[in-house]
């Protein structure tokens, strides 16, 4: 369990530091990015890149989330199916703490948030 509830300034702290980590070089970023929102309880880290309808339009391709629960002080942690759908991520369903999450989805170990 969690020793503490972080705030928003620790969890945009330390998704920063993540996201600056696996980040593009820059002259690619229009290309591709990546990046992250906080909704709700929820953290989404997802793909930035053009449309396939339109190279001038930007999308947000949903990548991980994970969803904190206070009842337990765990983060849920999901990945966005090619259903269009978030499942739970089987091999690690529950991390104890936001660096665990973090921690998963650099090692990616069955493929399934960076392909």
């Amino acid at each position: 369990m969690e020793s503490k509830i972080l705030s928003e300034i620790e969890i945009i702290k330390m998704m920063d530091t993540y996201i600056e980590s696996v980040r593009p070089p820059e002259n690619i970023r229009d290309k591709i990015d990546i990046g992250y929102k906080i909704d709700g309880q929820s953290i989404i880290v997802h793909e930035i890149r053009p449309s396939w309808k339109d190279e001038f339009v930007m999308e947000e391709n949903p990548v991980a989330k994970t969803t904190f629960v206070k009842k337990t002080g765990t983060w849920k942690i999901f990945w966005f199916r090619s259903d269009m759908k978030w499942h739970s991520y089987e091999p690690y369903p529950v991390a104890k703490n936001l660096k665990k999450f973090i921690a998963v989805l650099e090692a990616d170990e069955h493929e399934c948030f960076w392909g």
